[in-house]
């Protein structure tokens, strides 16, 4: 393949921030690996295809660890904290261990009377604005995914309008020192978050955090739960948010979509998987860096902790695996996509995020007989970067 750069992803624009489908798969018709540029300025090899995809995901030869990250690349952790992301085996064995009790799908469950009355209570007060109109996001999405996070977690005195800010700049900026100031400072705030629930632990789950322990008697270190704070929080609402606005968004532009779950409300377990394979909150992977060469399709990647990202976006577009992957279709057959990972990094949150999303278009459905997009789609503003795949707003507007 030689080392030319087949796409500058940060020269591409916001046409491809809208809709980068089309380059992907572009990129995918001439083969499964590709050099690129990041928006960062750094240099990665970019896997798509969803067969290639799926591989690497398990590909033992690729670390999440950023001590095996080239010094050479331009690029500052995305993350503060260990944490499942930033952490191989054993390690993250060890830390899934003592975090995966409290993502079972029986606790998960348990949760549903919550994300109901709190969407509940979102809706009634968005609804009972006098011109009928809301930015989805803004209303309804964000303070959902951030409740039931904050709620779940024990932090009700988060400050989330912050918090969000730091969130969206650590993970979707192209300017690095502002990501790394993001990152830094949420550090700092969750550091003295851990310290107050320390003393005055509850019944939440980062108390169970801090209390927990190992069949050998290790405990999470500080800087571990300064991690896991930072990884339920972050990705924890930031995921659910956008998967909630993407998803109502691909109904809303899709009427005939949108009349099928109207009518038939017990598709939207099936909806919500097509959402998330339509158009996934998370584009390409979290870094994983090569700890020797790594062949993948065919094509050798050097070791030396050269950057790899996996395009899901694309994975979940593959007519290979998905007949017809750009028609969005609530009654397509569920399963396969793998917008929440593959392998031992699978999302430990993927219940709660679909028990929010259907919990929230469910209701949104039934409260709103009649709902509209407010803009036209073209003049919806996205996410910038490769990581976090949404829109900023979205402005609704409904009837009675």
């Amino acid at each position: 393949m030689g080392t030319d750069i087949a796409a500058d992803f940060g020269a591409l624009g916001e046409e491809f921030t809208r809709n980068p489908y089309p380059v992907y798969a572009a990129l995918r018709a001439r083969g499964p690996v590709h050099r690129v540029r990041v928006p960062e300025g750094a240099r990665a090899w970019l896997v798509v295809g969803h067969e290639a995809c799926r591989a690497a995901l398990t590909e033992p030869s690729l670390s999440k660890s950023w001590r095996d990250a080239s010094p050479s690349l331009p690029l500052a952790r995305l993350s503060a904290g260990e944490n499942l992301l930033s952490s191989n085996p054993p390690d993250h064995t060890r830390l899934r261990k003592l975090v995966a009790g409290e993502f079972t799908p029986r606790r998960v469950e348990a949760l549903a009377p919550r994300v109901r009355a709190l969407t509940g209570e979102l809706l009634d007060a968005m609804l009972a604005r006098p011109d009928g109109t809301a930015d989805l996001v803004e209303a309804f999405a964000f303070p959902l995914a951030m409740g039931v996070i904050c709620e779940l977690l024990g932090v009700p005195s988060l400050d989330r309008a912050a918090f969000r800010e730091w969130a969206e700049q650590a993970l979707s900026s192209p300017d690095q020192a502002t990501r790394t100031a993001a990152t830094a400072a949420m550090t700092r705030y969750l550091a003295g978050m851990v310290d107050e629930m320390r003393e005055r632990p509850g019944a939440d789950l980062m108390s169970a955090l801090i209390r927990a322990t190992d069949e050998d008697g290790g405990r999470l270190s500080p800087d571990e739960l300064i991690g896991m704070a930072w990884l339920l929080l972050v990705t924890g609402f930031e995921t659910t948010v956008q998967l909630i606005a993407t998803g109502v968004l691909a109904l809303l532009r899709h009427p005939g979509q949108l009349a099928a779950l109207r009518a038939d409300p017990s598709l939207v377990d099936n909806a919500v998987e097509e959402m998330l394979r339509y158009e996934g909150p998370v584009e390409t992977t979290t870094y994983r860096f090569t700890t020797g060469p790594v062949e993948i399709a065919g094509t050798t990647i050097p070791g030396g902790g050269e950057l790899v990202l996996v395009a899901l976006a694309d994975a979940d577009r593959d007519p290979a695996r998905f007949p017809d992957p750009d028609r969005f279709d609530i009654r397509r057959p569920a399963g396969g996509h793998i917008a929440f990972g593959h392998g031992i990094h699978y999302c430990l949150g993927a219940p709660l995020a679909r028990l929010q999303a259907r919990t929230a278009v469910t209701a949104l459905l039934a409260r709103c007989p009649a709902l509209f997009l407010d803009a036209d789609p073209s003049d919806l503003v996205w996410r910038t970067g490769l990581l976090i795949r949404g829109p900023r707003k979205l402005p609704v507007r409904w009837r009675a």
